[in-house]
Order: structure tokens, then sequence, then C-alpha cells
């Protein structure tokens, strides 16, 4: 046993990383805010020429306003991250998932076949000579090999009862997480290469590098001695810290990369590239003709947003562009000559109005009942909450009145009852209702405006549209109606025709 456990940790040492005694941590050059930092999103990713067209050639503009001076964080491709961790929405197992919760090595090493499979298809879509391609093939096979040999030897040390897998299940995650980058980073620096671009691959996912540093010192010395005039970095989205960027900000963690590097480099601007414009509304409800790409907005609204599982970027990330006074701009990949949605910590629309209509379906509303609570609300709802934050748990909004609590989950059904089964045992005599529903939410930097409430009411009540609960805050930037899911489309189309859709919208079109 000794033998398997020093084997593990002689494993864990060098794929991991060991805190070294005393790092010397790169400095980075004053910034000189003349360059603007990028994030690719997985989807946009899964289109090489796109990316490679419109947003590192410009549309063609790149020749008479610079190639460089520019550093891009790239997601992984299209459904790696789901099929390393689980999927995102349907919560189907990916090899993290099937790690953690399986009995037989065969089903989490059968995901990693699989996986390696899809990486290689991807590979040769992009690379057509064969010798390109072997390089890239070794490049990613290498690190799934030492990916499943980890995993191979950690399960092994854990049929100890000494050991406990739950303990390591963290590093875990953020060992499979920085893979899905770490592909996509070093093919598009290959692939610019080849178009005679001096691309730069930046790796941040501290991949046998065996130090653990915070995110900043990890930018720092990643970014120490990068020309910005002669050089195009291509960074990892995922960045291996002392704390785990996962653990942290679960799947939001490349956006907390790329808001960090543009924080810690002194950009003059962080751009996002999405597969879509951030707009009115979702265009596939409410139709192409109604939608209007949104021009401006604040950080206030993007934090709404990401509230709803609908980020333009996590608030945490938003949080250091804010501080900063870097100005955010959301792009549509496949529009490049739109100049997309600047966000900034300091705009406010012209007039009040609603700005955006947005949702979420597949929420769960936990309902707490318990005729005692009268009094000690507040034991209760930390109680609960300590619990939902156990399970890791998705508030999207919650009620609360003298004897009931009522908390709005973004997670799977699996995870919800975990969580109501846990507050029964807590609270023996509350009585715990579950129903499936979805959040449609009106969103602007300035709704305080008298009758705008009265308006979204009517404009459900007329759609014969059953309104379960209504939240409003005294900041008055949004407003949440909680329908039956069966509702959605047609609550967001009624809201939209109702608030949006009777306002001109001449500066929406166009990004200052």
């Amino acid at each position: 046993m000794n033998n398997i456990a020093a084997e593990f940790w002689g494993t864990t040492r060098k794929y991991f990383g060991v805190p070294p005694e005393n790092p010397e941590i790169g400095k980075r050059k004053d910034p000189m805010k003349t360059h603007t930092v990028e994030k690719i999103g997985g989807t946009s990713m899964s289109d090489y020429s796109a990316v490679r067209d419109n947003i590192i050639l410009k549309n063609g503009k790149a020749k008479t306003e610079g190639l460089y001076q520019r550093v891009f964080v790239v997601s992984a491709y299209g459904g790696i991250t789901d099929m390393l961790l689980e999927h995102k929405k349907s919560g189907r197992p990916g090899v993290f998932a099937l790690f953690a919760g399986a009995d037989d090595e065969r089903e989490w090493s059968d995901a990693v076949a699989g996986l390696r499979t899809r990486m290689e298809e991807i590979n040769a879509t992009l690379f057509k000579d064969d010798v390109t391609l072997a390089k890239a093939n070794a490049f990613i096979g290498e690190r799934l090999d030492d990916a499943a040999n980890c995993l191979a030897d950690l399960e092994r040390v854990c049929q100890h009862g000494h050991f406990a897998l739950e303990g390591h299940l963290d590093v875990v995650s953020e060992m499979l997480a920085s893979l899905g980058e770490a592909h996509s980073a070093w093919n598009t620096v290959q692939l610019l290469k080849q178009e005679g671009i001096n691309a730069r691959f930046i790796d941040l996912t501290g991949w046998r590098d065996g130090e653990h540093m915070t995110l900043d010192e990890r930018i720092d010395r990643a970014f120490a001695d990068v020309d910005f005039d002669k050089e195009l970095p291509i960074a990892t989205g995922y960045a291996h810290t002392a704390d785990g960027l996962m653990k942290t900000f679960a799947r939001g963690y490349s956006e907390m990369t790329f808001s960090r590097i543009a924080v810690k480099t002194g950009a003059k601007e962080a751009i996002i590239h999405k597969e879509y414009h951030l707009s009115s509304a979702d265009p596939r409800l409410v139709g192409e003709e109604q939608a209007v790409p949104i021009g401006r907005t604040n950080y206030d609204v993007a934090d709404q947003l990401a509230n709803l599982g609908m980020e333009a970027i996590h608030p945490r990330a938003a949080k250091g562009l804010r501080q900063q006074e870097i100005p955010l701009r959301v792009m549509n990949t496949f529009e490049p000559e739109h100049r997309g949605t600047l966000v900034t910590g300091d705009y406010v629309s012209d007039t009040p109005r609603v700005e955006i209509i947005a949702g979420r379906k597949s929420i769960y509303a936990v309902e707490c009942f318990d005729q005692d609570m009268m009094g000690s609300m507040t034991s209760y709802d930390r109680a609960i909450n300590e619990i939902i934050a156990r399970f890791k748990g998705s508030v999207v909004t919650k009620d609360i009145n003298a004897n009931t609590i009522t908390n709005y989950l973004g997670n799977n059904l699996k995870t919800v009852k975990r969580i109501k089964k846990a507050i029964g045992e807590l609270f023996p005599d509350c009585d715990i209702q579950v129903r499936k529903v979805a959040v449609v939410s009106a969103i602007g930097s300035d709704m305080k405006t008298s009758g705008m409430l009265s308006r979204a009411v009517s404009a459900l009540a007329n759609s014969a549209i059953s309104i379960l609960a209504v939240h409003q805050s005294m900041r008055q930037v949004d407003m949440q109606f909680v329908i039956d899911e069966s509702d959605y489309e047609k609550s967001v189309k009624s809201l939209h025709a109702a608030l949006v859709e009777v306002h001109e919208h001449g500066d929406a079109i166009c990004a200052a």
C-alpha cells in the first residue's frame, strides 16, 4: 500500500504541482492601455474559419488596423467541457462525474477513450497535413494519458480506508477542466502560425510546472516577456491556481481568467466573442424582426442576466473590469461588421425603460412551510441556505413570508431531491413542496418609472398567463415573474411586445 501511495503522490506532484519554498513571481511590464483582451466562446471556437476571418483578421481590416496589440483567451471547443465534466444543462455525466460516482473503472476510462476520439476528430478537421495532425494528436494525447494515469492511481489509493476520494475531487475537476482549453489554445496557435501570424501559446494550466500560485501571479509570470507589438498571445481559458479556479467559479472560470488578464495587463477594452448578439430577447422566441441588438448597457444589467444563466460575463469577472473602468464589449462572431454591445459601469438609458426580456426554464421551486418559522425566520433561512450551499445549489430568486421560504433553484432534479431530503431531515415538521417552474425577467439599466410593473402584469394577464410569484427590488433594475414552465415562451413574447417593442431603439443598433 505504501508503494501505491508513494506512486500516487509522486504522480500528483508531477502533474498537479507542489508549493514552492521561495517562488519568484515574474513582474509584468507597465500597462500602456493600447491592447485589447478578447475571449472566444466554445461555439465560436468550433468554427475556425469564422474565428480566423472575423476575429483574428477583423473581417479584412487587420492590414489597416493592425494584427497585434491583442490577447486572445480561448474556451474549449463546443461540447468538450461537457465531456470532461458533465453536461451543463442535462447533467449527463462526463469523465469527472463518472469517476466521482462510479464503482467500475471502465465507465470513466471508456469516457476518456471517447473524449480522445472526439478530440482527434476535431484535430482532423483542422489539420490537413499528416505531420501537423500527428503533432496535435500527440500534444493532447500526452495530457490525456497523464490525466488517465492520475485517475487510475487515485482510484487505487482510495481503495484503502485511510484515503477518501471526496477529498481529492476538487483537484480532479481542475485537472480535467484544463484539458479542453489546452487543446483549443495549442491548436489555434499552430493554425495561425500556418497563416504567417506570430502566435504564442500562453499555457496557464500549470501542467507539470510544479508551483501553486494565485491567478494574478500566474498571469504576471506568463505575460512578463510578451511583446504585444509583435506577438499574438493565445491563452488558455483555464488557469491553475492555489485555491482552484473551478472550485471558486465553477464553469465561469474562463471568464475570470479573461477578466484578470485584462486587469493585470492594463487592457483598454475587454471583448467577448459569442455566437449571438446580446439582444432585447431571444430572436427564436420573439422573431428576428422584433429582437433588437442592445448597443449599450451596464454591468448591473449583466449581473441580472448572469443570474438567469444567460451570462454576458460572470459577475465576479465583471467586478474587476468595473473597478478598473475597463469597458466590456460583447460581439457576435458571425456578424463582425456589427460593433456589438458596450457594457460600462456608468451607462443609464436616456429614458426609463425595459431593455431586455430574459428568462430561464427548468427552475425548481422548493417551498418550505413550517408553522414554527414565525419568529425564527432568520435561523430557518440560514440553515436552509447552508444546505443549498452544501449541494452547490444555484438560487435564482427566493421569497419569504411569515411561515414559508421558497427558493427557486437552477439545478437538476437529482440535486434538488438531495436538498429537499436534507431540509426534511433537519426540519422534520416542515412541509416541503417541489414544483417545476420558469422565471421570466424584465431588465433595464433604469426602470424607475411608475406603472411599469402594472403594464407587465397586465401583459401577462391579457395572455391568460397565471403569475405564481412576483419579485421587484427597490433598486428597480429588474422585475421577475415566476410562471408555469409551459407558459414560458408565451410570457417572453407578451412582455417583449408590451415593454420593449413599444419603444424606439435608436441607440440600440450601434454601440458607442
